[in-house]
Formats: structure tokens, sequence, C-alpha cells
């Protein structure tokens, strides 16, 4: 393994990673670098954990760090999550970071932080699922 302290070693291993979470983009070995490879071997492993094999299709909804995030919160919150458009795989992996939120869901902090916001003047539709 190179110098992972290495800048340049750094910096084709994001490019790498970046490049192997766009299931879009196909792989050149011959192409790339030690580092790049080891990124996009990394960002394709993330992008199927999330999504699916690529082989069985690409999903027409694309789960990233954000949506899992947004899944969590949602649950935290005790607000209804959006699964349109997501594959069956995908929504397994959404519920556990669901779960994960309704676990730890409060419901007095969620009357508080809606209080603040439509103090804000931002509505939240509270239409609950339990």
């Amino acid at each position: 393994m190179e110098n992972i302290f290495d800048t340049t070693y750094r910096q084709d291993y994001l490019n790498g990673y970046s490049n192997g979470l766009n299931p879009y983009i196909d792989y050149d070995e011959v192409k790339y670098n030690d580092a790049f490879h080891s990124g996009f071997v990394s960002g394709r492993l993330d992008y199927e954990n999330r999504n699916g094999y690529i082989i069985d299709g690409i999903p027409k909804r694309i789960v990233t760090k954000k949506v899992l995030e947004d899944f969590l919160l949602a649950g935290l919150l005790g607000l209804p999550p959006d699964t349109d458009g997501y594959t069956n795989f995908q929504l397994n992996v959404l519920a556990k970071w669901y779960q994960s939120g309704t676990e730890k869901y409060d419901p007095n902090q969620s009357m508080y932080l809606f209080a603040i916001l439509e103090k804000n003047g931002i509505q939240v539709k509270e239409t609950y699922y339990m």
C-alpha cells in the first residue's frame, strides 16, 4: 500500500472514490494507477451497499449519504419518510436508518423543534406514522 499521507496518492484515491460512486462510469484498469483503483473499488462498494449491484440495474433514485441522514432525521423527528421511487433493496437499507432514528425518537423534542420552525415561518407537515 502506498503512503496515504502523500498528497498525490490521496488525490488520486479520492478521484477514484468519487468515480466509483457514479454507477454510470466504467473502470479501465490500464488507464489509472493503484491509488485511483483502490479509491474506485471503495467507492463502488459503498454505492452497491446502498443501492444494490449495478449488474441488477441502476435505480431511478440513488441513495447517498445525505439521503441516509434524511431518513435518520425523519425517524428522530417522527416524520413519515418519502419512499417513492426506491427499489426493495434500497428500502431495506433506508428502513434500517429510519428505524435507528425512531429508536431515539422523543416526542417532546420534536414538538420543541416544530415550535421553533413555525416561529421562523417554516411549516412542517404533521403527518405521523406510528
